[in-house]
């Protein structure tokens, strides 16, 4: 199973391919497999006290759902993700639905790699922008 190739991508191109409504088990699940006990996420008195007033999700909780995007859709199996940028817009709270988007911003042919624009919204809102690089197959390799 391979994902797309070089060839196949043109400046533009769309993917939503990942959509969860975050629950409070994988925000209990996520600070466990991270170790992010920040009791922001964890502790509903604690975070009352914060300018959110309740807790929030990780947010690369939320970033994870880009990397779904990647590795699974646009580009998808075999790519290679070289690396991300992510600006934390606004907070996900428990029950929010976020939605994963990568568009293709520019091609690099020669060295076999894709600029995406990634964001995540939850409904119109922004809630992480990004960019990541990505290296695809050729064709011919």
């Amino acid at each position: 199973m391979r994902g797309k190739s070089i060839e196949e991508f043109e400046v533009g191109q769309v993917d939503v391919s990942r959509a969860r409504t975050i629950t409070e088990t994988d925000l209990r699940n996520f600070s466990g497999v991270s170790g992010d006990t920040n009791p922001m996420h964890l502790n509903e008195e604690f975070a009352r006290a914060t300018p959110f007033k309740c807790t929030i999700v990780h947010g690369m909780l939320s970033a994870s759902l880009i990397s779904a995007v990647i590795g699974t859709k646009l580009p998808g199996p075999g790519c290679i993700y070289m690396s991300q940028t992510l600006k934390f817009m606004a907070p996900v709270r428990i029950g929010d639905t976020v939605y994963a988007v990568a568009t293709v911003k520019s091609l690099v042919p020669e060295k076999h790699r894709v600029v995406l624009d990634t964001k995540c919204y939850v409904k119109d809102t922004v809630v992480i922008d990004g960019e990541a690089l990505i290296k695809v197959p050729s064709k011919s390799s």
